[in-house]
């Protein structure tokens, strides 16, 4: 088999992995490549015969056909070969040729089955020869194993309707035998399990957090304007407390100035090339064919807007964070399809040679505290800030400025030597309980609660005290935030849809704030367990 040598970027990558000197394929590499259009763990017996999953994890592309399929050496004949869209449109595989290709865009999966043939337990080698527009013929050699299901503990699920009461009712079940547990409490719920999908699998109920209201708060942002109630979702004795405390010493200084200076959202791929050299050509071609890279990626949403790439070289390896404007949902998903869409037009044209490419290199950093979002942003970067009069310290937080001041100095080494990601005393506190209540990605906590708190004591004894959120991820829109509990709560702040985004970060900052004016007065006023003691369940 002979693959002509192609004239664009990634099918001259994939000629230089597929083709020897000779012309003849070579199977080595280009496994490397083809394997990910493999999903391992899919195949299995079925009442129609044996059935694997291929899915498109590489570039856009057209399936002509298959040239041969072999299980456990044995070739199939095509006329007992189904494919499956995702989208449920059915071929039979003599249908599928090059003058009537199927389409196979990114991200698409196609179910191939095998009628009439049954494999025992256990590995199967399974080797395919096809023919791809525009990669030409192609081979992918595959091992996939068929798993004994009945000694695979597994939750019931319905694949028809996962979200029935029936299905629910089963798990129930399978609980009560399974763990010998009632779940008297979690199986109480008002939400109609069919509008989960999308938010949570194999539903069981709901965990009944406890929800209060703290301030209410004055914010004097760019956005948000008034006083706000602030649902916070805790088991924290003291925490609502606390923090309606901060608010009010806020209020009584005129409220809270919050403004969102920056707004961006990251997905960072990395490319593997021979060497060092190659690796700094390839980002300033990047670089030189910009306008056409912020095109791909911004045609995949009607919201995404690409305002950056930052290049971070480093060995072989270049690393390139997009950044992008979300909208009013925090956009990770959608910064990951637009970055994809961006990438494959990169390896499609770029002239060199990639070695190997992963959408992300763990340098965003999703779900992780960094230096690189502390001094990039992620998310939303806000600063909420006040200056809180000598009298406010004195009669509503019972602590000097003086030595509130100097125990955020002491503090600042302490947090330093520990090497944690705030200076702050506990800014995921509120975080965690106000993205609980509003039902945003409560991982984001970690990068979030990494705040710059600052206290200055001015000559009349006053404080002002600001706070910096440098990844502040938050959303009005998408996500668990139109989950009925949730979206009441985003209502009690009328930030619920679209654009109320930068108003809820503006009133999250103001949160974080407070918390951190209430705790750190506390700490120096030698208050802080007395509270826990009266208010909290210490034992």
């Amino acid at each position: 088999m002979v693959v002509p040598k192609p004239d664009s970027g990634i099918l001259n990558r994939l000629y230089a992995n597929l083709v020897g000197g000779s012309g003849v394929v070579s199977l080595d590499v280009p496994e490397k490549v083809l394997k990910r259009l493999y999903t391992y763990g899919s195949l299995t017996n079925t009442d129609d015969g044996v059935r694997f999953e291929v899915k498109n994890r590489l570039q856009d592309a057209e399936f002509g056909g298959l040239e041969r399929l072999e299980i456990n050496g044995d070739e199939v004949m095509p006329s007992d070969v189904t494919l499956e869209t995702s989208e449920g449109e059915t071929y039979g595989l003599t249908e599928v040729d090059e003058d009537d290709p199927l389409g196979f865009p990114v991200g698409r999966t196609v179910y191939v089955t095998v009628a009439e043939l049954e494999l025992p337990t256990g590995d199967h080698d399974i080797e395919i020869d096809f023919v791809a527009h525009p990669f030409g013929s192609l081979s992918l050699s595959v091992t996939d194993t068929i798993r004994d299901e009945e000694t695979v503990p597994s939750v019931p699920r319905d694949e028809a309707d996962n979200y029935s009461e029936a299905a629910i009712d089963e798990r129930h079940e399978y609980l009560a035998e399974r763990t010998d547990t009632d779940i008297e409490h979690i199986a109480e719920y008002s939400v109609d399990p069919q509008e989960l999908e999308g938010n949570i699998e194999n539903f069981v109920g709901v965990a009944q957090m406890p929800m209060g209201l703290a301030g209410p708060l004055k914010v004097n942002g760019e956005h948000a304007d008034g006083e706000y109630p602030i649902p916070l979702a805790t088991t924290e004795g003291t925490l609502v407390a606390s923090y309606s405390r901060g608010m009010k010493a806020l209020n009584l200084s005129g409220g809270v100035k919050a403004t969102v200076v920056d707004d961006r959202m990251n997905r960072a791929p990395v490319f593997v090339f021979e060497d060092a050299r190659t690796a700094r050509d390839f980002r300033d071609w990047v670089f030189d064919h910009y306008d056409t890279v912020r095109e791909k990626a911004e045609e995949t949403s009607s919201v995404a807007e690409l305002v950056e790439i930052e290049d971070y070289l480093t060995n072989n390896l270049a690393f390139l964070r997009f950044d992008f404007k979300t909208g009013d949902a925090a956009g990770q998903n959608m910064v990951g399809k637009a970055t994809f869409a961006a990438c494959n037009w990169i390896l499609s044209e770029f002239p060199g040679y990639v070695e190997n490419f992963y959408l992300e290199g763990n340098f965003a950093t999703d779900k992780k505290h960094s230096q690189v979002n502390d001094m990039m942003t992620r998310g939303k970067r806000v600063t909420a800030e006040a200056t809180i009069p000598e009298e406010v310290f004195t009669h509503h937080l019972g602590a000097d400025p003086e030595s509130l001041v100097h125990h955020g100095e002491v503090a600042n080494l302490g947090s330093m030597l520990a090497g944690a990601n705030t200076n702050g005393a506990h800014p995921a506190n509120g975080l965690a309980a106000l993205y609980i209540a509003t039902g945003q990605d409560e991982a984001n906590v970690a990068e979030s609660s990494a705040a710059l708190v600052n206290a200055t004591l001015l000559e009349d004894n006053s404080v002002h005290v600001s706070v910096t959120i440098p990844s502040l991820i938050v959303a009005t829109y998408g996500g668990g935030t139109g989950l009925p509990t949730q979206n009441e709560a985003l209502e009690m702040l009328d930030c619920d849809g679209a654009g109320n985004v930068n108003k809820f970060a503006e009133i999250a900052a103001g949160v974080v704030l407070a918390g951190e004016l209430s705790l750190a007065s506390a700490i120096s006023a030698s208050d802080w367990v007395t509270s826990h003691e009266e208010l909290g369940r210490n034992r």
